[in-house]
């Protein structure tokens, strides 16, 4: 299909509504008897029904998870399924097949395979002394990696302003606290996505950077005035689309900004609520599209996280956003197994009414799909060496996790490690421990920071101690024999998922503690160790506000920002940060990172 039909008006309202849909086939279930709720089976090859539905439908993009993404083999033959069912439909056009691979803690390519990066913070941290150049080279390499595996959109640069150290969801995935630096390195990150023929997502407008609350849990509130809400959250979002970089997409978020909307609706429970930014045409057009002038597409944030679901039907869901002026629905119905897609079909009628019967303008509607198809039209979706799977197959071995790539993420590890205090008095004090106490949120955490530095200390003694698995009178008693302490925290909490499962199962049978728990359990035994004078390196993992907490206790404090593994073989456990740790604690890395958010103390 010639980019000219593509971006051709001329679809049929069916038509406009399918391209307006972007859905998540995350498991899959044939068997009838098992509920789209319990449905565990990951979506790894396009069974029929789903094929029928994207064909039939004219669905126009999807988006991927872990769950979907094995092996390159595979994910190159599963883009190849879905971009062939979409050419089957009566329009033809390529689908957007989008993923979360913003890197550092939100990538969805398994960490083996892909290189992951050391996430936005990391970034930040190094903007002092490199700029903007390891924004555009991590996002070079994410889209190459990308573009070779058949996807063609990335919800990325995340571009919130991490303006409050209690924010559960962005934190590290934001560059920092400065509204400036974090639009100059999300507009060198679009413009290396979409140079590479990555389709860019900014998010999340008009800004998740000053909550307390997850919008994948509850509906967070941005109380800033107007004023405020211009200067910090919106400033990036402005800065990027007056300099031209274009964004092709632009992100909703699920949060209530009173200042900007604060009109009501009535959730399905019958409480009255000020509109999500998702459902605010005054948030989502006047603003977005009038006041800023950006010509792009929108799309929303998942619409089953709770800060839309708990408030809204499916259907009333898409519609509201809809109204406000949203060119996409992300995620509207869950399609787990034909019930799911018979809902779906439903909800598609369901849309349709509302534009036959006007409560949708149909001239809106028809202008957001023409939209969406000009994108489409914008970009090269099916390369040339998408044709042939094994052609494909080829470039992604070549491609995906290759040493120049892994060789950016380490350069970038080791730049963005920031010594808060007498970081670079770290090697005297291991070259003077004979035993190392290694205290870190699991095992596999102080396995990789372990091994990092076994292999430099051969006769040093390290202890790993885990606060998962937290026996706290034998941890006492290991805090009093070593001559070394090095402490690693990670706030705010992770989750089961980042942190890979439950290892330490025999203690954790019987000390196990609460991710709530495990900070108090780490202040008893830095208390410990500085009451008993032994020396301390606190590593601040994640966001550093935690050095507030924990930094008093500690000789000397580093921040990494990241902790991810990308080795595990049941032997070696490696992750890029704890590499670039080693090195700077073993003194062959000065560290030359420069926080990127202020720490109260």
């Amino acid at each position: 299909m010639s980019a000219s039909s593509l971006a051709a008006p001329t679809l049929t309202l069916k038509q406009q509504i399918g391209q307006k849909l972007m859905l998540d086939f995350r498991y899959y279930c044939e068997d009838k008897d098992i509920s789209s709720a319990r449905c565990r089976a990951p979506m790894t090859s396009l069974p029929a029904p789903l094929a029928e539905l994207l064909t039939q439908q004219q669905i126009g993009g999807v988006i991927l998870f872990a769950e979907n993404l094995e092996n390159s083999a595979q994910m190159v033959e599963l883009t190849q399924q879905l971009q062939r069912a979409a050419q089957q439909s009566e329009l033809g056009a390529p689908l957007f097949i989008s993923i979360d691979q913003e890197g550092g803690r939100v990538a969805r390519i398994p960490r083996e395979l892909g290189t992951a990066m050391t996430g936005n913070m990391s970034i930040g941290a190094t903007y002092a002394r490199h700029g903007t150049d390891f924004a555009r080279r991590s996002a070079e390499v994410i889209a190459t990696e990308l573009n070779a595996l058949g996807i063609n959109l990335n919800y990325a640069p995340t571009i919130d302003v991490n303006m409050n150290p209690d924010n559960p969801v962005i934190n590290v995935r934001s560059f920092g606290e400065d509204p400036q630096l974090v639009a100059e390195l999300g507009g060198a990150q679009v413009d290396a996505y979409q140079q590479h023929q990555i389709i860019a997502a900014l998010k999340h407008f008009p800004g998740h950077g000053d909550t307390n609350v997850d919008s994948h849990t509850g509906l967070p509130r941005v109380a800033h005035d107007k004023a405020q809400v211009m200067a910090l959250d919106i400033a990036p979002f402005k800065q990027i689309i007056d300099a031209g970089h274009a964004p092709g997409m632009i992100m909703t978020a699920h949060i209530q900004y009173p200042a900007l909307d604060n009109s009501t609706f009535v959730s399905k429970d019958g409480d009255t609520m000020i509109k999500p930014a998702t459902m605010s045409r005054a948030i989502m057009t006047d603003l977005l599209r009038n006041e800023l002038g950006y010509n792009g597409v929108t799309i929303t944030d998942a619409l089953d996280m709770a800060g839309i679901s708990h408030f809204f039907s499916a259907e009333d869901a898409v519609i509201n956003t809809f109204k406000a002026g949203v060119d996409i629905a992300l995620m509207p119905i869950a399609v787990r197994n034909q019930d799911d897609i018979t809902k779906l079909n439903a909800l598609i009628e369901a849309v349709e009414k509302t534009v036959q019967t006007g409560e949708l303008d149909a001239a809106e509607f028809k202008q957001s799909a023409a939209r969406i198809m000009a994108l489409k039209a914008s970009y090269q979706l099916l390369p040339e060496h998408h044709k042939s799977l094994s052609k494909q197959q080829a470039v992604a071995r070549q491609v995906l996790g290759n040493p120049k790539h892994r060789a950016l993420e380490a350069e970038l590890a080791s730049a963005a490690i920031t010594d808060i205090k007498n970081g670079k008095h770290t090697s005297a004090m291991l070259k003077n421990a004979k035993n190392v106490a290694i205290i870190m949120p699991d095992t596999r955490k102080c396995l990789a920071l372990e091994q990092a530095l076994q292999a430099n200390l051969k006769d040093t003694q390290f202890h790993c101690l885990s606060l998962q698995g937290h026996d706290p009178v034998k941890a006492q008693a290991l805090i009093a024999e070593v001559d070394l302490v090095i402490a690693g925290n990670a706030s705010p909490a992770q989750s089961a998922v980042e942190i890979g499962g439950m290892d330490d199962s025999e203690a954790i049978a019987a000390f196990a503690l609460s991710q709530a728990q495990q900070p108090d359990a780490l202040e008893r035994l830095l208390k410990q160790a500085k009451h008993t004078q032994k020396p301390t390196v606190f590593v601040s993992l994640r966001a550093p506000y935690d050095i507030a907490r924990f930094g008093a206790y500690a000789d000397a404090i580093l921040a990494t920002y990241a902790y991810n593994i990308d080795v595990d073989d049941g032997e070696t456990v490696q992750g890029p940060a704890f590499s670039a740790l080693a090195k700077v604690l073993l003194g062959q890395q000065i560290p030359s990172g420069q926080l990127p958010v202020t720490i109260k103390q």
